[in-house]
């Protein structure tokens, strides 16, 4: 009976292990992103922080960026945060502040 709970363990493990995505698909999906995500932003000197990664349930995952934008000498600094949607590949837009700034 051991055996069999041992095994049965083993094959549930590796099952979870298999459907897992590689770090390779990950890479690619942030990359996609990214690119996504500042050309969507117009910032002009976009930084990007590390994908935020929502759960399964809403196939969502959020991107802040900083940067500047405008024209000529006028550069404005903003803040803006993107909620990329894994199944349609869209992405939405929002400036954000701090609070107190």
């Amino acid at each position: 009976m051991r055996f069999f709970a041992a095994t049965t363990a083993a094959v549930v493990l590796s099952a979870a292990t298999a459907s897992a995505s590689s770090d390779a698909s990950w890479d690619k999906l942030f990359a996609k992103i990214n690119g996504t995500c500042i050309g969507e932003s117009g910032l002009d000197t976009p930084e990007a922080t590390a994908p935020i990664v929502f759960d399964d349930a809403t196939g969502k995952v959020a991107l802040l960026l900083r940067g500047t934008m405008g024209k000529g000498k006028v550069k404005t600094r903003v803040n803006i945060m993107c909620l990329y949607d894994k199944k349609s590949g869209r992405a939405s837009i929002a400036e954000y502040k701090w609070l107190g700034n």
